[in-house]
């Protein structure tokens, strides 16, 4: 079955980096999308990045020139680079991709970034 598994969260101070990784089975990685979403108490979960099988990225316009993300389909894993770490960026980001129309998540890494 369909299986993601993030790490690479933790603590932070502001302006720090991290990389989040998901690696990925179940399924043939290298044709599908894959995104990253973020989610905090009481808020829905948001899209952060996302990148097609062909390598296309889009970003939301808070992370724009900050993140990256990226796929290396050999590893099956896709990767989610935080630069610039802001207060705001704290939450709990989950892997995801869509898979024969449904939806599946990882179990999530947190990242907290204090001041």
């Amino acid at each position: 079955q369909v299986q993601l598994v993030e790490s690479g969260g933790g603590l932070v101070q502001a302006g720090g980096s991290l990389r989040l990784s998901c690696a990925a089975s179940g399924f043939i990685f290298s044709a599908y999308a894959m995104g990253w979403y973020r989610q905090v108490p009481g808020k829905q979960r948001e899209l952060v990045a996302a990148i097609t099988s062909g390598g296309r990225t889009n970003y939301a316009d808070s992370v724009k020139g900050r993140f990256t993300i990226s796929r290396d389909n050999a590893k099956r894993t896709v990767y989610l680079q935080m630069n610039s770490l802001k207060l705001e960026d704290t939450g709990t980001y989950y892997c995801q991709t869509r898979w024969r129309y449904e939806d599946y998540w990882g179990q999530g890494t947190q990242v907290t970034v204090s001041s």
